[in-house]
């Protein structure tokens, strides 16, 4: 396993055109990017997108409007629902002309070296240590699984082991992390904040990401989109921003005796002092408000039990409640109280993977199969990360069912998700679910009506030339012969990441 900073900049070229890395959410294994992603790459090779817009100039060498800043729906957002009520997210693909442009950007030689260089600088105090840069897999598991693997280890354990050396531990993270990030503030974090404000031209490479994003976004300079392995790169730029700022203000308050772990926006402070935990909560607030970021109070806490934090609640919940879990509607009565507990957690996830793998392998279920996928869809209604998971424990239970039987929980279930709002993300795996039975099923998500060849546009191209547009609107992202050869019945390697 290496992370993205110990590949060269032709491998990190490589490993940010991977569909892993554009699609970083989970999908079904029909939707293909890699020949698009490709195809888009040769075609602006050596170049600037911007000879690829549909007005440029090539006597000024400047393209004229219109411009994708000024173009609402260059990226495709597809929202995901996140308590069964009114509060969202969207999740985005971004314009494939644009994110490959900004791939090639990123990974030139020179630029390469100069964003290398910043994280040397930015990871230059090894009191603060990130854990959640990119990785890249050496291995048969994918780049998802080993990032997942590299949580347990690095930040559990080594939390774990801290109470060796620190009696209190801090919690807290930032809060809407991507949605606050600033645009701007991206220029400072690999330049610095005076360099950037006296070198505005766009040939640096922080103003370039700068205004790609800006691009992508209908010229807004507030938030990052969710959904790649690019943006968490970007927004590894900032947060190490911050992790250096933030030490510099530590090294002047003279504390000296203090360990920060940091994953992605969340953050854990080891300190002997609850005064000095206090204190560098205190200074990391003050440095992001300077971003325009702010911490979570709600998040935030400190405790002197350094083991019993270290651990993730939801985990120690389940250790504490789990019983004998003989019966499946009695597992599924006790994932169901954690899923209230602690939505979207990962032991959440990770107990619903487990019964999906007791299952696939059971023969006869003798309990009464509707209760189960009652539970199971009562689960999902509040819990967004389990959808691909869950699809696949309800796959292996129709099966079971007799055709009229199949049908009518079917339309139950699609009847329950249309209660609420912003569900495109479930549609998508509601639909892997009844592919096979039923394909004509009519569903209104944007990416549903690609799979069933109705002819949509996930992107707004009208901005790029006719050649470009047409490539991205016309090369396919369905693999109709991964379709033909799928089970009716989910199978593991469309979903799992680890095998227990």
């Amino acid at each position: 396993m290496k992370n993205i900073l110990e590949l060269d900049h032709n491998e990190a070229k490589k490993f940010f055109l991977k569909q892993e890395s554009y699609v970083s959410f989970n999908l079904p294994p029909y939707f293909l990017f890699n020949q698009l992603l490709e195809v888009i790459s040769n075609e602006i090779s050596g170049e600037n997108l911007e000879s690829h817009y549909k007005n440029y100039n090539a006597n000024t060498c400047k393209p004229n409007k219109p411009y994708p800043s000024e173009i609402e729906e260059v990226n495709y957002s597809i929202l995901n629902n996140k308590d069964g009520k009114f509060a969202w997210r969207p999740l985005q693909i971004i314009h494939p002309a644009i994110y490959v442009a900004l791939v090639h950007k990123i990974t030139e030689a020179g630029n390469w070296e100069i964003i290398l260089e910043r994280f040397d600088k930015f990871f230059s105090n090894s009191q603060i240590e990130c854990h959640s840069l990119p990785k890249v897999s050496d291995s048969k598991q994918s780049d998802k699984a080993v990032s997942i693997y590299n949580w347990w280890h690095e930040i559990e354990q080594q939390s774990i082991e801290l109470a060796l050396e620190y009696e209190f531990i801090m919690h807290t993270d930032i809060k809407d992390c991507y949605s606050s990030i600033y645009t701007h503030s991206i220029p400072w974090a690999i330049h610095t904040k005076t360099f950037a404000k006296s070198n505005r031209s766009e040939k640096h490479i922080g103003n370039l990401i700068d205004r790609y994003i800006r691009d992508m976004s209908f010229g807004q300079t507030n938030g990052i989109p969710q959904g790649s392995v690019l943006m968490d790169f970007i927004a590894e730029m900032i947060l190490g921003y911050v992790d250096l700022k933030l030490g510099e203000k530590i090294n002047d308050s003279n504390i000296e005796h203090y360990k920060i772990l940091r994953y992605r926006d969340d953050y854990r402070i080891f300190t002997n002092n609850t005064q000095h935990a206090e204190l560098i909560t205190k200074l990391l607030t003050e440095t992001l408000i300077t971003l325009g970021m702010s911490l979570n109070a709600q998040k935030t806490r400190i405790s002197n039990n350094v083991i019993r934090d270290s651990v993730k609640p939801d985990k120690l919940y389940w250790n504490l409640h789990r019983q004998n879990q003989k019966g499946l509607q009695n597992q599924l009565l006790l994932i169901h109280r954690l899923s209230v507990e602690y939505p979207n957690s990962g032991s959440l996830i990770k107990e619903l993977d487990k019964l999906y793998s007791r299952v696939l392998e059971m023969g006869e279920i003798k309990e009464n199969i509707t209760v189960l996928i009652s539970i199971l869809v009562d689960i999902t209604f509040k819990n967004p990360g389990t959808y691909h998971i869950v699809c696949g424990i309800l796959s292996t239970l129709i099966s079971r069912l007799n055709y009229e039987k199949k049908d009518d929980i079917l339309n139950l279930i699609d009847k329950r998700f249309e209660k609420i709002p912003n569900t495109g993300h479930i549609k998508i795996w509601l639909q892997r679910l009844t592919i096979k039975l039923k394909r004509e099923t009519d569903y209104d998500e944007m990416l549903c009506k690609v799979v069933n060849n109705i002819k949509v546009s996930l992107w707004d191209s009208s901005w790029l030339n006719d050649r470009l547009n047409k490539i991205v609107n016309e090369t396919p992202i369905i693999d109709e012969k991964i379709i033909d050869d799928l089970d009716t019945i989910i199978q593991p390697d469309e979903i799992k990441l680890f095998d227990y």
